[in-house]
Formats: C-alpha cells, structure tokens, sequence
C-alpha cells in the first residue's frame, strides 16, 4: 500500500470513531456524575463527585438500598448525623471504584472552606473510611475548594500521600498556587467562567473564544511552559463544543449528556492542547505568598465572585443532603 493509500485508510478509520472515543486518544476522560448507571454506560477512567451530585443520586430508587444500609449502620455505631453525611460520600466512592479503574473524587464540607485544620482534619476521615473499606489511598481524590486555606490544607496533605482535587478553581492565581503547594489536581470551572462572562456583558461566545476556556488554555499552557506536574482537568462544561476546545487537556470531566453528545457523533476531533503548544506563554511564574494571593483573587471580580457563589451552592446542597438523612433517621 502507498502512503497516499495509507494516510487515506487512516483518515477513514478515525473518522469511524465517534467523538468520546478519538478524545480519549489524548484526554482522560472523567464522569462528572454519582449515577453508577451512567458511569458504567460511558467507562470512564475516573469520576468526581460533589454534595449536588450525590443529593441527585441519593434520592433515585434504585440507591435507596445504598443509603438505607449507611443510615442504619451509622444508627447502629451511634453516629452523628455529619458522620453518617461523611459515610454517604465514602459509600458511594467505594461503589463508583467497583466501576472506574482508576480513582474518586470526595468532596470536603463547602462549611469548612476557609479552615485549613479542619479540612485536613475531615480528609483524614475520609482515607480512614476509605482504608476500612479496603481502598487505597490512591484510589481518592480530596476535593478541597481553592480558597487559601484549601491550597494550604492541600499542601499538607500532599506530604502525605493524600492526593488532592482543587476545586472551584476560576483563575491562574489559584491554580499557580495550587501547583506551587504540590496539587495533584485541579478542577478550573469552565462553564460557571462562561455564565459570568455571558450575564456581565450581555454578549454569547463561540467556543474558541468562551473565557472558560480561554482561562483553562492558560492555566495548561502556565503549568506544561514552568514544568508543574498538576494534572489539570477542564470541568462544569455547558457545551460540547466547550470540551472540544480542550482536546488534549489532561483530563475533562464531563456531565453524562455531554458525554452522550460527544458518543453520537463522528466528526473529527482535533487536539487543541499539548505540551508543545505551550512553550511560547509570555506570562511569568507567578511567587505568591498569601497577602499576593489574596490581592490577585480580589482582582478579579468574576473568581471572588463565582468562588463564593459555589461554595455556597455546594453548601446549601450539602444541608439538603444532611436534612435528608436527618428525616431517614427520624
């Protein structure tokens, strides 16, 4: 077979794959669901969880055995109600790594955002929990919202082997500091990025110049130019053509329509980052120390804004959650 013959048999068997499948070439590709149903539909490698997901999820029928057997082992142990909330996320954890190859990500308390000890504190419940179950460390990611005392309780974490997910993340300052404190990865919003950026100026953006994904380019191109091992993983998309801007990311965590958007159609799917495409970034290394950081985030009206906004929104999901076990037990 000639090259001209073999290029045109290569061309013709990518397109035969669907867009999930040519993404996979490239990205990672993560479940941004606690549904077991849909994480095995799509096999993804990793999935992440949050209060919101796991509400969804906890509520469903066919989880109900799940959340029974939690309630009534915790009644039987004499938990408290938070304990018995912190056993829900772990229990579904252990049930989504029956499924994923690879690793689960646990969410902290949105309450606790701003108290490094405490984070540290309910992480090393969350190991413990997940040890009694018979996983390992590496199988968990803490997701810790990217406050400064998330960065810092991440940093402790990480010089013990407890492998932390930043989320929340809205701009280059957090995730520069999130790297700098030795992350294992982050979570930049791509989507939320976006919803500010559409309700402040009135305006709609094609893909390729969405700001969520003009912020996550930049903080891959910043992490691949300085040699940060971070993995970066582009989340809380609202389109598929805001995850196929990101071809190439490390990882994307993506909603099961979304996935369901990208499994139907064939069409090409051409990377869009790597590490060679970030050599010419301009911006510096960024060295902050907490006043620096602080003042960076203050700056920029829309990661202050969106990072409080999610925190709240996780938190008032998170009471939901906790009311409905609250009634289970009652």
């Amino acid at each position: 077979m000639n090259t001209t013959a073999q290029a045109q048999t290569a061309t013709k068997s990518s397109a035969a794959l669907n867009q999930l499948e040519q993404l996979r070439k490239f990205t990672r590709i993560v479940a941004d669901t606690g549904d077991f149903a849909l994480i095995r539909e799509y096999a993804p490698e990793d999935a992440t969880t949050n209060p919101t997901l796991i509400l969804k999820a906890a509520q469903k029928p066919e989880y109900q055995a799940l959340v029974a057997r939690v309630i009534a082992d915790g009644k039987k142990a004499s938990l408290s109600g938070d304990d018995i909330y912190r056993a829900l996320l772990v229990a579904f954890g252990v049930e989504i790594l029956k499924i994923v190859p690879g690793r689960v990500s646990t969410e902290t308390s949105p309450k606790i955002s701003f108290d490094t000890e405490a984070l540290i504190a309910e992480a090393l419940g969350f190991i413990e929990r997940y040890a009694r179950a018979g996983i390992g460390r590496e199988h968990v990611l803490i997701k810790l919202a990217s406050t400064w005392e998330g960065i810092q309780a991440a940093k402790v974490l990480e010089k013990e082997g407890i492998h932390c997910n930043m989320t929340l993340l809205f701009s280059l300052a957090q995730a520069a500091a999130a790297a700098d404190a030795g992350a294992k990865l982050i979570s930049p919003f791509v989507g939320r990025i976006l919803d500010w950026y559409k309700k402040t100026t009135k305006k709609d953006y094609a893909p390729a110049q969405d700001p969520g994904v003009l912020s996550v380019r930049e903080i891959y191109a910043y992490y691949k130019k300085f040699g940060y091992p971070t993995e970066v993983m582009g989340a809380s998309f609202r389109s598929k053509g805001e995850v196929l801007e990101l071809a190439g990311c490390d990882l994307l965590t993506i909603s099961p329509e979304l996935l369901g958007e990208l499994k139907g159609s064939t069409d090409p799917v051409p990377r869009k980052l790597s590490v060679e495409m970030s050599q010419d970034f301009k911006l510096p290394r960024l060295s902050l120390d907490e006043k620096a950081f602080r003042w960076r985030l203050n700056e920029n009206a829309m990661a202050t804004e969106k990072l409080s906004e999610g925190i709240r929104t996780f938190a008032s999901d998170a009471a939901k959650l906790e009311d409905y076990i609250a009634a289970r037990l009652g």
